[in-house]
């Protein structure tokens, strides 16, 4: 490291310290003094990130060559419609599995997959070069299951960053959902902890430190329910790290886009939000409800709520289950009953 190099190092440790704190800094100095060297890639056969080969896994291989992995909710009769899930940030497809009983038992079928750098998925940890990524992924999903179950209406469940991944995979395709289900959604920053100085600060490191950890997600802010909590930090499958630089330069890039999106997004939608949520700012609901051109929109506001709304109290999570089943069978093709 030569000594300009070093001089503009020790100035951005400087900033980060005085605006962002101990924690930003330790990590600063870590980057300085890590080893960059990459590993060579490991010899086939593919293997999640866990050690279990992909061959025994449900799975899906992106665009990039990337291994997915899939979980499939399949009912016992023919389906009447199909939902894709979408994950939020730093955890994985599994704990949705209570939402997608639910929407099986009624007869849907249910499909999700971890996310790049996410879960039982190939990529580096909850990282993406572009965020777009996760959107032609989630598209690449759709048609595969349009194909093995065509003229089926398809719907989107998203929440927190999932939410944002719904919102921009909607209105890639706007004729072609039947209608979105968002659980706090990640629509735009919050205004409050994303200042005009602290952006441009992220873009000046995400230029010179990338890898740079802004801090990790508080769990304490998932659920009011201290057992849900417990499980997601006991949960191996969830990312526990810190939020790189980089990440977070993307998760800005996809709220400025969403709020450009908004005035023209014209399919039906269900809006669920907790007016506690600390991590994903009820505004940006509130936001697009308002200013949306759609028709059909509805958004429901847990008093209380905490950001998980599917894991949250008892009676909450419970609620928010019936909210989005109801919603969503409300909007399929009535059965017809077969003729004598």
């Amino acid at each position: 490291m030569n000594a300009a190099t070093t001089a503009s190092c020790l100035l951005v440790a400087g900033f980060s310290y005085y605006y962002y704190g101990s924690d930003v800094l330790i990590s600063l100095l870590r980057v300085f003094s890590a080893d960059i060297s990459m590993p060579e890639p490991g010899a086939a056969p593919r293997r999640s990130p866990q050690g279990v080969p992909y061959s025994d896994l449900q799975h899906i291989v992106n665009a990039d060559g990337l291994h997915l992995f899939c979980r499939y909710w399949e009912p016992a009769s023919p389906p009447r419609a199909l939902v894709y899930i979408a994950h939020g940030a730093g955890e994985h497809c599994g704990p949705y599995d209570e939402i997608a009983q639910r929407l099986k038992e009624l007869s849907m079928l249910v499909f999700a997959h971890d996310h790049v750098g996410h879960g039982q998925s190939e990529g580096e940890r909850m990282n993406v070069k572009d965020f777009q990524v996760y959107i032609r992924d989630s598209l690449q999903h759709v048609d595969l299951m349009k194909s093995r179950h065509p003229g089926l209406p398809i719907f989107i469940v998203g929440h927190s960053m999932g939410g944002a991944i719904s919102i921009l995979t909607a209105c890639e395709r706007p004729s072609e959902f039947s209608g979105v289900v968002l659980i706090s959604p990640m629509v735009q920053m919050n205004p409050d902890s994303a200042t005009p100085f602290k952006v441009f600060m992220a873009k000046v490191l995400n230029h010179m430190l990338p890898s740079l950890s802004l801090g990790a997600i508080d769990s304490k802010w998932v659920s009011r329910d201290i057992k849900q909590v417990e499980a997601y930090d006991a949960d191996e499958l969830n990312f526990h790290g810190g939020m790189r630089v980089s990440f977070a330069m993307q998760l800005m890039g996809a709220a400025a886009r969403i709020e450009r999106e908004i005035p023209s997004i014209s399919w039906p939608f269900l809006l669920l939000h907790g007016d506690t949520d600390k991590l994903c700012d009820i505004r940006g609901s509130k936001l697009m409800h308002e200013n949306a051109a759609s028709s059909d929109k509805k958004f429901k506001v847990f008093e209380g709520g905490y950001h998980a709304l599917h894991h949250d109290l008892p009676e909450v999570a419970e609620s928010t289950l019936k909210e989005v089943t109801g919603w969503i069978t409300d909007r399929l093709p009535a059965v017809t009953s077969p003729q004598p």
